[in-house]
């Protein structure tokens, strides 16, 4: 916990824009002491109460080094009956956020190479049993994962994020009965994987990224115990967004993906690469890596060129062109051209990206950035009828992570008012 602890204080401290001089006089320390507390030559403890009163964290810091239970899940070793061990654990937690201010970037990536590590080559060959052949009551919860996944993608995850938990404490319930062995075990480990997945997601996207950072971790350490890095790797594109979501960690999420990336090298679909691919584009959008980003796109659509196959797992459904041309589309606006990001939107468009319908949470925050778009190139009235549509969308479902989305598009036309059309979505949405 220490060394997280100080990763999260420098990368507050880099996030406030202060410079180190203002930062040390308002801490009441000098500028040394406080660079071998973030180096770890000093003792955290003085350090972290100091932090929390400039920063205005409410006290975070300090709470994290008290967290007794994230410093017990350090202490897990990867191997079974690890997994159990830390989701029985959160699971047992008030799911209060404790580590809200404290990037999830360092502790994720340690995960990621831990797991790395826990797949070893004999472990990360087991073959899977394949559900319509295995227990009756194993084909029914994967049919709940896959309806709270859709859930999820057309309600947002204010209540799905209960269900998930759920469904998680059954799965976790079922591998204690001792009921099943084998590769019936290893199945339910690689469910339990996804089900620790959508906890986190769906806490990400209610703005709680402690939480969402925990079950990550919980989901990593059960596709160990599978043997099955599909479903880590899963795991890991989604933990990359929480990265790349927060400033100065686009870099660790292009690692986290990479981790990714290597342990599924000769075990996945072309439709996951292209996730992967998808993902790092994006992550390396937020470095300002352009020429890199283009290449992981060509990548992604490269990999769908090569059509559907038997092997893809069904958590794949949403990955198509439309998509991909969403992720060029954000990633184009990020890069500063917002030209091509129009042109990118307009092609997941023409894709039949079926947003409105099936995929309204995440079609709202991709209209808000086109949008964005459109105002960057002065066309006020596009900007505006795109807003509208977002909003639309965003009013039938429950997210933190788009309504914030939405709110910065407001932000931004709020300096136009004086266009009528600007002016009244502003007042009545």
């Amino acid at each position: 916990m220490p060394d997280q602890l100080r990763d999260g204080m420098r990368e507050a401290r880099r996030a406030s824009g202060l410079a180190w001089a203002r930062f040390a006089r308002e801490a009441g320390f000098g500028e040394a002491y406080l660079r071998n507390v973030e180096n770890g030559n000093r003792s955290v403890t003085e350090g972290a109460a100091a932090y929390d009163r400039v920063l205005r964290t409410g006290g975070t810091f300090v709470e994290v080094l008290h967290d007794t239970d994230s410093t017990a899940a350090r202490n897990v070793p990867w191997e079974s009956p690890g997994s159990l061990t830390v989701l029985a654990g959160l699971l047992n937690r008030s799911g209060v956020d404790r580590r809200r201010f404290l990037s999830a970037g360092a502790a994720l990536s340690v995960s990621a190479g831990n797991w790395s590590k826990a797949l070893d080559p004999v472990r990360s060959t087991r073959t899977l049993a394949p559900l319509p052949g295995g227990p009756a009551l194993l084909a029914h919860v994967d049919e709940r994962l896959d309806h709270i996944r859709h859930l999820d993608d057309e309600l947002g995850s204010g209540e799905v994020y209960q269900l998930a938990r759920t469904e998680l404490s059954l799965i976790v319930t079922l591998i204690k009965s001792r009921r099943y062995d084998g590769p019936t075990v290893d199945r339910l480990h690689a469910m339990a994987s996804e089900a620790a997945r959508q906890v986190a997601w769906t806490a990400f996207d209610q703005d709680r990224p402690g939480v969402a950072q925990s079950f990550f971790e919980g989901s990593l350490r059960a596709s160990a115990d599978a043997g099955d890095p599909v479903s880590g790797a899963y795991a890991l594109s989604f933990a990359a967004i929480q990265c790349y979501s927060t400033p100065g960690q686009a870099g660790r999420a292009v690692s986290l993906l990479e981790t990714a990336q290597h342990q599924v090298r000769r075990k996945a679909t072309p439709r996951m690469h292209a996730t992967l691919a998808a993902r790092t584009a994006r992550a390396l959008s937020k470095a300002g890596a352009k020429k890199d980003c283009a290449r992981q796109l060509e990548i992604a659509r490269a990999a769908l060129d090569k059509g559907p196959h038997d092997d893809d797992p069904r958590i794949l459904y949403w990955v198509d062109y439309g998509e991909i041309e969403m992720i060029a589309g954000s990633s184009a606006l990020q890069l500063g051209d917002p030209a091509e990001a129009v042109r990118r939107f307009e092609a997941a468009m023409k894709a039949s990206y079926p947003g409105d319908e099936q995929y309204p949470r995440s079609h709202a925050i991709y209209l808000a950035r086109a949008a964005e778009a459109h105002l960057a190139m002065r066309d006020l009235d596009a900007a505006v009828a795109t807003a509208r549509h977002a909003a639309t969308c965003l009013g039938s479902v429950d997210s933190a992570r788009s309504a914030s989305e939405l709110k910065g598009l407001r932000e931004k036309l709020a300096a136009h008012t004086s266009h009528a059309a600007v002016g009244e979505f502003l007042q009545v949405g």
